[in-house]
């Protein structure tokens, strides 16, 4: 259901001691650009915007952490008098699409917000889809079905990734096959039928994650995404087009955080001594989601129909000197690597 902006400006208000896993969670509710931090007292302290959510989970916070550290202190705010064509231009000249309305007291007592063009913008840009693993952990589905073709609530994953990609404005697709790949081909055809455009990579044997990018022919003439094709996610797809564009990027990795719970308390020892402890510490670490923005001059460091991993290819890119970067993604992602995964993708993740 749509969110009536105008009415619900104060749902996007958090006291100062929330964490940033009720940020991330009023920013996906409200559908706003902003969260607005007030103190004990209702004073506006600052706002969280999902840039600084991302820098936060890029630094080592994860969810839980305070959103103390991520606010932006030095808002742009406007007075009630203000009218609405200078709000336009302060919106215009920050590349803003927010600006809170406080009072004299700096208490937030509404939200300018600028309505989005409720058109999508059309990407010229590519999107590879790796689909030619074999799904061995997923037999006996995966004996007479390719795994990209399993059903996830009553849709096969590669159609649930074609789908977000086009709300994004994606329209051309290249599926890179190989294990039953004409299923495949003959369940999405040339797309047509789905709205888009697709065509194939055929694989004769295995080339990993990056090395069917060699076949490429004719080559991208822009960036392109490039996503595996066993993960569901609700990573903007666009968003993460842009970031490795500003970032002036070669190639941009989607990552996650992610945790591992020791389930045993953990005793810190210098020789027989013990010198500290800590119950059932949880290990915090970045992942690699899946989903990648390539810049085309990258694939000259590919040789041809010759293996590759994705992680292969972005240490090839730094050899070279080639600028790497990281996306910190905080939406829904599955990789539906097992029995567990395709279940949960089922019951849990939202499309």
């Amino acid at each position: 259901m749509k969110v009536d902006k105008k009415q619900l400006w104060n749902q996007a208000i958090l006291s100062q001691d929330s964490t940033i896993g009720r940020a991330i969670q009023i920013l996906n509710e409200t559908a706003f650009k902003i969260v607005l931090i007030n103190d004990d007292q209702g004073i506006l302290v600052g706002t969280i915007s999902d840039g600084d959510i991302r820098r936060g989970l890029l630094r080592g916070l994860d969810l839980t952490s305070p959103i103390e550290t991520v606010i932006h202190r030095d808002a742009l705010v406007v007075p009630p008098e203000l009218s609405q064509d200078l709000v336009v231009k302060l919106m215009t000249m920050n590349k803003i699409q927010q600006i809170p309305i406080v009072d004299k007291e700096e208490r937030v007592i509404g939200l300018h917000s600028w309505d989005e063009i409720h058109s999508i913008s059309v990407r010229s840009n590519l999107m590879v889809i790796m689909a030619g693993g074999r799904g061995t952990r997923l037999q006996p589905q995966t004996e007479n079905c390719p795994k990209p073709l399993l059903l996830v609530r009553g849709k096969p994953i590669l159609e649930h990734i074609i789908d977000r990609a086009k709300l994004e404005g994606f329209h051309h697709f290249i599926l890179a096959i190989h294990y039953l790949g004409h299923m495949i081909e003959e369940h999405f055809g040339n797309g047509e039928k789905f709205g888009v455009k697709i065509e194939y990579l055929r694989e004769e044997s295995p080339l990993g994650t990056a090395g069917a990018l060699s076949l490429l022919n004719p080559r991208p003439d822009t960036c392109f995404i490039v996503t595996n094709g066993d993960v569901i996610t609700g990573i903007r797809y666009g968003k993460l087009l842009d970031f490795h564009q500003n970032q002036n990027a070669s190639a941009t990795m989607a990552i996650r955080a992610h945790e591992i719970q020791n389930p045993f308390g953990v005793v810190e020892t210098e020789g027989v001594e013990i010198i500290g402890y800590e119950e059932k510490p949880k290990i915090y670490s970045h992942i690699n989601a899946g989903v990648y923005v390539v810049n085309p001059q990258v694939l000259d460091l590919l040789k041809d129909s010759v293996p590759y991993d994705m992680p292969t290819l972005f240490e090839l890119i730094k050899k070279d000197s080639g600028r790497i970067v990281a996306y910190p993604a905080h939406e829904d992602w599955v990789d539906v690597g097992s029995q567990f995964d395709l279940a949960k993708a089922d019951s849990e993740v939202g499309f």
